[in-house]
């Protein structure tokens, strides 16, 4: 029963590392440069025994000729490959099983990502209550944007002209006079 569940993770790290980067990727097959991703994150490339190029002369070897990914059943033949060569010292089974705890569980890394940056600078400039003049009637009290209304000045087609302090007083005029 152990067995069944390494191997579902081993098929759930495959699939997730095949779709990585890949908005119609299916999961179900590996390109050369996301195999190489998948040996440098999981630490299968150690720079000693196994190398980037080892990684690529295994992924060119297991792969059918034509093609330029490779299935499942490639991938589980890649790591046998690389199994004897990255553990030496252990048994050909045992190096299996261990470049299989390597991978196992396993998803990409996103290296060299920006973070976003937590400086007083950056939180003074974003502080919305600190905003003057026209800046400051584009948002509410909470902080929240107002949209289009913050921006342009709303158009009352009442007829009157703005900052007329007598608006809306014309019917009850004419009709108060007769």
């Amino acid at each position: 029963m152990a067995e069944s569940s390494d191997v579902e993770q081993l098929i759930a790290a495959f699939r997730k590392f095949s779709i990585y980067g890949d908005p119609k990727a299916t999961g179900n097959e590996m390109n050369g440069k996301i195999w190489a991703k998948l040996c440098k994150d999981c630490r299968i490339i150690d720079g000693k025994n196994i190398t980037s190029t080892d990684v690529d002369i295994v992924f060119s070897k297991v792969k059918q000729k034509t093609a330029r990914v490779m299935t499942y059943e490639e991938f589980k033949r890649a790591l046998e490959e690389l199994a004897p060569k990255r553990f030496k010292s252990k048994s050909k089974e045992e190096a299996l099983q261990s470049i299989y705890k390597l991978v196992e569980g396993q998803e990409p890394t996103n290296v060299g990502v920006t973070k976003v940056a937590k400086m007083a600078a950056v939180d003074r400039l974003t502080d919305t209550s600190l905003y003057t003049g026209s800046h400051k009637e584009r948002f509410d009290d909470s902080g929240r944007g107002k949209g289009l209304e913050g921006r342009e000045d709303i158009v009352e087609n009442t007829g009157y002209v703005g900052a007329y302090k007598d608006a809306g007083t014309y019917d009850s005029k004419v009709k108060g006079e007769k």
